[in-house]
């Protein structure tokens, strides 16, 4: 095959439809877009709009409230740390910090703003882990092991009325 043989597939690039070329063309004068009014002119934005009658984005009840300032944290269960360590991923004998988790691929993405122990599965190693934030349960299993769980973000206490 030479430079000069190469090709699109077919249909890969359509013809553009030659607009205002005549009354024989059948796209001719209006182009297609009918007569006046905002439809027939450019840069149009009639999305959602219902002709007057209220929209239904606004008919709709709203619910709930999304705070923009809200954290997600990754998710790790104790079995998965557990497997993470027989697998010779993460070594048990050090302490086990979110940079480590991150080096061992429990968790990616610049948006997570750490991890979150978690206490599903079963751990019977003695390790130390720091993490943003762990479980009540995930943490007796730990200590029960024999190990520590250390959170590096402090929850806020609930006001009392």
């Amino acid at each position: 095959m030479k430079l000069n043989e190469l090709r699109d597939n077919a249909g890969a690039r359509p013809k553009s439809k030659r607009l205002g070329r005549g009354i024989g063309s059948g796209k001719g004068k209006t182009s297609g877009k009918g007569v006046k009014g905002q439809k027939a002119r450019e840069g149009v934005s009639l999305n959602g709009f219902e002709g007057g009658q209220l929209p239904i984005y606004r008919r709709m009840p709203k619910r709930g409230f999304n705070n923009v300032n809200r954290k997600d944290y990754a998710p790790l269960n104790i079995g998965t740390l557990a497997a993470l360590i027989e697998a010779g991923k993460i070594d048990a004998g050090q302490k086990i910090t979110e940079a480590t988790l991150r080096a061992a691929g429990v968790y990616a993405g610049s948006k997570l703003a750490g991890v979150r122990l978690l206490g599903r599965g079963e751990i019977s190693l003695k390790v130390e882990i720091e993490v943003s934030g762990a479980s009540a349960s995930a943490v007796a299993a730990i200590e029960q092991a024999g190990g520590s769980v250390t959170t590096t973000v402090v929850r806020a206490e609930p006001v009392s009325a």
